[in-house]
Formats: C-alpha cells, structure tokens, sequence
C-alpha cells in the first residue's frame, strides 16, 4: 500500500483485487435450455450419449459406389457403373449395392450397404441405366463415418467453459436439450449525486445529464451480465440507504459517484453500516477512489463519478468479480492474438488462404485435425484459428506462429 491525499493508505490493484475475489464465491448453478445458453459457464463436464453422425453419410451429392469399382477411371477412360436406384435423405435405403453398381445419393445420405466410398456428382455422366465415371476415388472418400464427429462417451464440451453458438448446435446434434450453468449475476446500478438528471428529463440549470447507468448496464449486458438499473440517489443518507437495501435484492450491486473524501461522498459511510468495506482508495488514475465492500454475501461496487474512472474501474474491478461468481476467472479474453509452437505440420494449398482451427493451450498450438464443414467439433474443439496466406504451403512441426483466440480461455475457481 501506499499513502494518498484524501485516504490514509491507498491499497495496489492486486490487493484489492486479492480481497474482493477471495471474498467471493459461485452462485451456485441451475440448468438453461440450448436455445439460451449463449455466455453462460458450463457447469460440469458434457458426456456424449450417442454417435454423431449416428451412421455413415455421404458428404457430397453423387452415387454411393464401391471404390474399387473406380480404379482406373479418368477423362479419357471412363468406366460404366450401372445405377440400382437411389436413396432419399432422412430414410434408411433398402438397396444394397454389389460390384459393378451405384446408388444415386445426395449431401447427408446414409450410405446403403456394399458402398464403401461416393464419387462427386461432377465426375459422373447420368447415360440412363448406367453411369460414366471420370475419376477414381479411394476408399471412404467423401463419407463421414459413423462417430467421426463425436464418439459416444467422449467428453465434448468441459465444466468452465463459457458456451458459444456452435457448442449449442452440438449439444442439440447429441439430443441434449438443457445444461447445467453456473447462474449468471443479477447487478443493480445506481448513481448518485443532486447534478444528476435521467436521459430523456428536463435539463435545468447546474444540471447534467447522467451517463453512467446507461454506459455500465450496456457495459454489463455486452459480458452477458444482466443489469438491473435502479436509477438516480442523491446525496443524502436516507437515499442512498434505500437504494442500497433494494440492490441487495440482487446479487451484485454498483454505485457511481459518492466515493471519493468530500463532504457529499457519502455511499462508502452508508454501505459501512451494513457490512464490510474490503478497500477504499486504489493506487490507479483514473479510479484512486474506487471502493467495495461485501454486504449480506454480495459484493457492492463504488466506483467513482466521472465517467471514465467509472468504466476503467468497472473492467478492472467488477468484471473479474462477477465472473467468480459464475466460478470462472478469465485467463485471455477472445480475439486475442497470441503466439505458440506448431506441434505438428499444417499443409496448405497455395494460392488459397486456409483458416486452420487449432488448440492453443500454454504455448503451444495443436492442430484440429477432423475440420471440414461438415464437422461441427471442430469449432467445438478449438479454441484458436490459424491463418495460412495463400502464398503459403503451410507451417512445419515447430515454427512459431500466431493464432487468433475465438474462445475466452477460462480457469475454474472451485
């Protein structure tokens, strides 16, 4: 700590963060269907229960074929196959196919008994009862197979992580209709001084508008925190005594203005009476008077009037407590840049720009190596993308490179 005019000590940012996070504790957790679990942190490990895909399918419009009966085909020697019907997606086909013949199939198809492979649209002629084929495929070409997205009983999604909109489409693909979360934080806000006026009131003389509630609710609202705004105290105890009883209504509760050593300054005496003020006074500018307390369990957040030592001090202070809260601390937030060693090559083709999905975990950057469209795990799985220019072939085993987070990387608190 060091001394500061106006407050008998002023504490570091560390230590008054030490004595907010280590004074909280989780919400305790509830279950939200997919459909509005965007932003909420898991709150146990997610088993699969089935396959996905829960058969073989084919990933291209073409004909189900046995790759064999392919080798050797091209342009100029095409080989005829004879077509034995076709198969409808969403039904199961009652064809089964022997050497010699195909099934017309489209994308998504389940792929009927014999056929081991499906050969492109494109690279057919349809001549009636047979088919031209122009090119060769190897076996389970352009099939996904059976459990290739998910095998049944594999972990998919991990207790911590904050859920995005592809981890509900693969919750959705695995039948699971609702998820534990930890419960999200419901803060009150409230502004305090006579200057104030709400937006859309009278402004009279010596009166300004005020902007802090509209700027923290947004601020709040865009972590995925719900406000609860509770207006404008002015500077008299028995107000802002109100307004605080009603915030403890709520799980959180932050004060703008009131905090700093004036004869106005009056929100840290009142929130003293009713619980315990963990700081007052931060070595930082903007925000030196920045304050919080714990009241019934709940933290209660002072933070200074002025708009900007308000904002600095809501993102430095109230952000990583609520997020203890919801029994998580933030590591690396998303869209975040970081560096790491390939642990494994990635091949590219020139003249395209590939984004590879990748894990980066601690300085290093494994490759997801099931990635195509179709295969929604692997945006589950990863928590970075990788960009390789197009005039690149890729990056070998061990290079330094940088990737790009699309997850925020989380720590479980408990």
């Amino acid at each position: 700590m060091v001394r500061g005019i106006g407050f008998e000590k002023l504490n570091s940012i560390q230590d008054a963060l030490d004595k907010l996070l280590t004074s909280l504790k989780s919400l305790g957790v509830e279950h939200v269907d997919i459909f509005n679990s965007v932003g909420r942190v898991l709150a146990e490990d997610v088993f699969a229960p089935i396959d996905v895909p829960p058969f073989d399918r084919a990933t291209m419009d073409g004909y189900a074929c046995r790759a064999e009966d392919t080798f050797g085909a091209s342009i100029m020697s095409p080989i005829l196959l004879r077509c034995v019907g076709s198969v409808k997606i969403g039904e199961v086909p009652k064809i089964s196919i022997k050497s010699g013949e195909v099934v017309k199939i489209p994308t998504g198809g389940m792929i009927p008994n014999g056929a081991n492979a499906v050969i492109n649209l494109e690279y057919t002629k349809d001549l009636g009862e047979t088919i031209e084929i122009y090119k060769s495929v190897t076996p389970y070409k352009n099939i996904s197979k059976r459990g290739e997205d998910v095998r049944r009983g594999e972990v998919v999604i991990r207790r911590g992580e904050i859920l995005q909109p592809q981890d509900a489409g693969i919750l959705s693909s695995l039948g699971i209709a609702k998820v534990k979360v930890y419960k999200k934080p419901k803060v009150a806000v409230i502004s305090t001084g006579n200057e104030l006026v709400q937006v859309g009131e009278r402004l009279t003389n010596g009166k300004i508008y005020s902007s802090n509630n509209p700027m923290i609710c947004n601020a709040l609202r865009e972590l995925n925190f719900e406000p609860i705004n509770l207006g404008i105290a002015r500077d008299n105890e028995n107000e802002i005594t109100r307004k605080l009883e009603n915030s403890l209504n709520y799980d959180a509760a932050i004060f703008t203005g009131g905090t700093s050593v004036g004869e106005k300054d009056l929100v840290p005496l009142v929130v003293e009476r009713y619980g315990k003020i963990l700081f007052h006074g931060v070595a930082m500018r903007p925000g030196q008077p920045t304050a919080a307390a714990i009241v019934d369990s709940k933290p209660i957040f002072m933070l200074p009037g002025s708009p900007a030592a308000a904002l600095l001090s809501f993102y430095v202070f109230v952000v990583p407590s609520l997020y203890r809260l919801m029994n998580i601390k933030i590591i690396l937030r998303k869209w975040s840049k970081v560096e790491g060693e390939l642990m494994d090559r990635i091949p590219s083709e020139i003249g395209i720009q590939s984004n590879v999905r990748v894990y980066w975990e601690k300085g290093k950057i494994y490759p997801i190596r099931i990635s195509g469209s179709g295969i929604l795990t692997s945006f589950v799985k990863a928590n970075a993308l990788l960009e390789v220019p197009e005039n690149k072939e890729g990056y070998e085993k061990g290079e330094i490179v940088e990737v790009m987070l699309i997850r925020d990387i989380t720590e479980v608190c408990e």
